[in-house]
């Protein structure tokens, strides 16, 4: 691979992703051993070059030689382009290239909610971005009331069956009563808690799809399915407490989080 030489890529610190991907771009050779700084603690001569609440909302990539700056999906092209020139025309290409910046911008300005860490103070934070927040909070409720739906039928034997949208029905719920109640404890952390809440349930929807899987060519008695979803539900129970932490949110939300979820079984035993 050949190596992008006189650049630096400005990465979030504070961001695993950013973090693992950029250190990879100099691994594998795609960009030199000095070519990754944290935007945090960007080097004095590259300051005035970066808009810096920019460089924490989309990853920029600096030319040293020219002072040249490129932002999000753009500095990734550029690299990967460079590496491996056959990607060019794809990254010329202007309906992928499209595509690519909102997928890029969905990603980044909801990455503190995909992964959770403990904001320094006095640290530049991305700008929030209310229609991408919300366009994670759907995507992730679709995708999680559909694999739920299928599993659902896994749970026969213990569960009443219900209608196609029950679980979206149920799913869409959780995001109005641990709204509401959020809005009355702590205004403030509305938006992030939802988009962490939401990122669970769909992490525990992905541990499940396996086993949806699995059933199709294994037959498991009723009890295994049973017993996988409980494991689900308890590592997302802790997942909750851990990012409430995080977020400094106390026990309140993961006590209604739990609470929400036996008025729900209850619900659907009793009717």
């Amino acid at each position: 691979m050949k190596t992008l030489k006189n650049h630096v890529i400005l990465f979030d610190n504070e961001c695993p992703m950013c973090y693992a991907y950029t250190k990879a771009f100099v691994k594998t050779g795609m960009l030199s051993e000095n070519g990754r700084e944290a935007y945090q603690e960007m080097p004095s001569n590259l300051c005035p070059l970066v808009n810096h609440q920019r460089a924490a909302n989309e990853i920029a990539l600096v030319n040293t030689e020219t002072g040249e700056v490129t932002y999000g999906i753009k500095s990734l092209f550029k690299i990967i382009a460079h590496a491996m020139p056959f990607f060019k025309p794809l990254f010329l290409f202007s309906p992928f290239i499209y595509l690519m910046q909102k997928l890029y911008a969905f990603i980044s300005y909801n990455r503190k909610v995909i992964i959770p860490v403990a904001i320094k103070e006095n640290s530049l934070q991305p700008t929030f971005k209310r229609h991408y927040r919300i366009a994670f909070l759907t995507f992730t409720w679709i995708v999680t009331a559909y694999i739920l739906t299928g599993y659902a039928h896994l749970l026969t034997g213990f569960v009443p069956p219900g209608g196609k949208y029950r679980e979206y029905l149920i799913c869409g719920g959780q995001l109005f009563f641990q709204g509401t109640i959020i809005r009355f404890y702590k205004k403030e952390k509305l938006w992030d808690y939802l988009g962490n809440m939401m990122t669970i349930s769909f992490a525990g929807s992905l541990l499940l799809l396996p086993v949806i899987v699995l059933a199709r060519y294994i037959d498991f008695e009723p009890l295994f399915f049973l017993l996988c979803f409980l494991m689900v539900a308890g590592l997302m129970f802790l997942e909750h407490i851990r990012r409430s932490k995080v977020l400094k949110l106390g026990w309140v939300m993961s006590i209604t989080w739990a609470l929400y979820r036996l008025i729900v079984l209850a619900l659907i035993l009793i009717l």
